[in-house]
């Protein structure tokens, strides 16, 4: 008798051990974080077209791919550390980053990189050039985003459609600084069809990084450096990091050029001419780009 009471006594413990645990287990896991609502403030990686989505390649690309010329420049989404910076036989040239909303996002196949493993980089910082360094096809940055962190298996990679919005081969994207109600906010074309006219009376300025020159802010925004230059009554030679500078003034209507557009076919859609659009945009020659910003009318 004595026996049996003891194995029921012991009994009852395993079992009371095993709830404590099975309920511990439970309370213990982390929640998963909302991506849309800790997202909704992050802007586009780089400038280009996309070439590639979340889930093709039988399910193991774990990224999208943003197709530009070599030297593009890469920009952090959001603020974050620098958590990897290295060269890797895979992703080439990459930069890891952990954001304070629990992801990390990585930026794969770098031409260069700017930004050291520890450092605290800002939204919309230059972190690196677009490049095709290692197992790359062309030139394009390969972005994933990982809830929690990075791991070799990829097992938390989400879809960067869940974040910027629904994103389709061959859309142009691209990343702007505009100046609205006294602060700065990002403008997310993802949202937007490409060829969308936009009537802007909104001013736009741009604050100066690390290794710009007015140069290649004016070529960013198809501008003349002269012109930036007087309309903030600076040396082009002269500007200085985290310097505001305004970029366009004045009420346009902008057009972003989509895949079959020609100079000449926006401006007999818009009953103008190309040579009055070069002039606008002090462009020398008829070439356009898929995702290039036109200025079409000054009002």
């Amino acid at each position: 008798m004595k026996d049996y009471i003891r194995r029921f006594f012991i009994a009852g413990i395993m079992a009371l051990c095993v709830s404590l645990l099975f309920l511990g287990g439970k309370h213990s896991k982390a929640a998963e974080p909302k991506i849309p609502e800790m997202t909704k403030h992050w802007v586009w990686p780089a400038d280009g077209v996309i070439t590639d989505t979340f889930g093709t390649r039988k399910g193991h690309h774990k990224g999208i791919d943003i197709a530009g010329d070599s030297g593009n420049p890469v920009y952090a989404v959001d603020t974050g550390i620098v958590s990897r910076s290295y060269y890797s036989q895979t992703y080439g040239n990459v930069i890891f980053i952990k954001h304070n909303n629990q992801t990390e996002t990585v930026y794969a196949h770098l031409e260069k990189r700017f930004s050291a493993e520890g450092e605290n980089v800002e939204q919309g910082q230059k972190i690196g050039l677009m490049g095709s360094t290692g197992d790359s096809s062309g030139v394009h940055l390969h972005f994933e985003i990982h809830t929690h962190a990075w791991t070799a298996d990829k097992i938390n990679a989400v879809d960067p459609s869940v974040a910027f919005g629904m994103g389709v081969v061959g859309q142009a994207v691209n990343a702007v600084i505009k100046e609205e109600n006294a602060r700065e906010v990002s403008a997310r074309p993802s949202n937007v069809e490409s060829g969308k006219i936009k009537n802007d009376s909104v001013e736009t300025y741009h604050i100066v990084k690390t290794g710009e020159t007015l140069w290649s802010i004016a070529a960013h925004y198809n501008l003349n450096a002269g012109d930036i230059a007087d309309l903030n009554n600076i040396n082009p030679d002269h500007i200085f990091l985290g310097q505001k500078l305004l970029i366009k003034p004045e009420k346009y209507t902008e057009y972003t050029v989509k895949q079959g557009d020609t100079l000449s076919s926006i401006a007999k859609f818009h009953d103008t001419t190309a040579e009055a659009i070069k002039d606008l945009n002090n462009a020398d020659s008829d070439v356009i780009k898929i995702g290039q910003i036109l200025i079409i009318h000054k009002k």
